[in-house]
């Protein structure tokens, strides 16, 4: 039980990490959407451009995030695996980046490394997971 709570703490460490994370992105991309795209030196030229980024980094981003607290409280293995595919997925658009257009900038460089290390956190964590549900099905058979 007591490697069931360590790995339960650790999962909603994580997923509050990415909440707060996403959730600070989403905020500044609503509050300021050029702000963001400074990040990455875009200029956002028209109000269509400001309202993209303001939508789907603002707003989108609120709707994970608020999907992300609703897990965190009711099914803590079905965050995990959303953040799985969801760092992932980053992580292998990044991969296409570069294999399409050429090597990344710093920028880049430094979100794959952070991007794939999320990913592969919520994978071991949905392996931990797993292990911990089989030993307790093993005990309760016994």
């Amino acid at each position: 039980m007591n490697a069931q709570k360590i790995i339960k703490t650790c999962s909603q460490v994580y997923i509050g990490f990415s909440i707060l994370s996403l959730a600070y992105v989403s905020i500044s991309s609503i509050w300021n959407p050029q702000a963001t795209m400074d990040l990455v030196s875009i200029q956002l030229s028209n109000t269509d451009a400001i309202s993209s980024i303001r939508g789907i980094y603002g707003g989108v981003g609120l709707l994970i995030t608020f999907l992300l607290v609703y897990l965190l409280f009711n099914d803590v293995r079905k965050a995990l695996f959303f953040l799985l595919l969801f760092w992932a997925a980053y992580s292998i658009s990044r991969l296409i980046t570069i294999w399409v257009d050429g090597p990344l900038g710093s920028f880049g460089s430094q979100w794959l490394i952070i991007e794939s290390t999320f990913s592969i956190l919520a994978f071991v964590l949905l392996l931990l997971y797993a292990r911990i549900k089989k030993e307790a099905e093993n005990v309760s058979q016994q």
